[in-house]
């Protein structure tokens, strides 16, 4: 009798644990869009927001320094009793060979 919590317990944290996956891998792939936009020159912001899965897109928090790209997102919940989980990505994109100029 005891299983059935436990094993949706479980369920729950694995979900909770697979969002937060999801959302550090569309975190990393707008941080790399988002790299490559500043490399040519290009609008960072947007091209990480246009990366980004609509959920993730309004409360993404996008910071760009030198030629470094950092984006922000908030895992979804699995149950709305669950800890908001953040997850951010970075991304350096530089010249081939680090030779200013490219």
């Amino acid at each position: 009798m005891a299983v059935v919590p436990v094993l949706i317990i479980v369920t729950v944290a694995l979900l909770h644990v697979a969002l937060a996956g999801h959302a550090a891998l569309s975190a990393a792939a707008a941080a790399r869009a988002a790299a490559r936009a500043e490399y040519a020159g290009g609008d960072v912001e947007r091209a990480a927001r246009r990366a980004l899965p609509p959920a993730f897109r309004g409360a993404a928090a996008i910071e760009a320094d030198a030629d470094r790209v950092e984006v922000e997102v908030r895992a979804p919940r699995a149950l709305p009793l669950g800890p908001p989980i953040a997850v951010t990505a970075s991304s350096l994109l530089g010249p081939a060979g680090g030779v200013p100029g490219g």
